[in-house]
C-alpha cells in the first residue's frame, strides 16, 4: 500500500513538473514577445497595448483565473473591436490552464 501510494505521488510530481515545463516552454514561445520573459509588459508590444505588469500583487489579485483562460482562448479586442491579443487556438484547455498557473509565478 504505501509503495504504491509513494509511486502515485512520485509520477504524480513527474507529471505535474512535466506540465510546468511546458507552460513556460508554450509561454515563452507564445506570450513573451508581448508580455516579456518575467511578466512584466515591458516589451515594445507590451507598451504599445499597454499590457499590465504580473509581477505586480495588485494585477495578480485582481486578475480571475477565469478571465485570463477565456481572454488567452478567446483572445482579445478593444471598445473598437481591434484584436488585442489573438485567440490560442492551437492550445487544448489542459495547455491554457497550465498557463494561467505559469502566469501567477510571475507574481512578486
Amino acid at each position: 500500500m504505501k509503495k504504491t501510494l509513494l509511486l502515485t505521488l512520485a509520477l504524480t510530481a513527474v507529471l505535474c513538473s512535466a506540465s510546468a515545463g511546458d507552460a513556460k516552454e508554450t509561454y515563452d514561445k507564445s506570450c513573451a514577445k508581448c508580455h516579456g520573459k518575467e511578466g512584466k509588459g515591458d516589451t515594445k508590444m507590451g507598451a504599445k497595448l499597454g499590457i499590465k505588469d504580473y509581477t505586480d500583487a495588485k494585477v495578480q489579485a485582481e486578475m480571475k483565473d477565469d478571465a485570463a483562460f477565456k481572454a488567452i482562448k478567446e483572445g482579445l479586442k478593444d471598445k473598437e473591436g481591434k484584436v488585442l491579443m489573438k485567440p490560442a487556438e492551437d492550445l487544448s484547455d489542459a495547455d491554457i490552464k497550465g498557463l494561467v498557473v505559469y502566469m501567477r509565478t510571475f507574481k512578486k
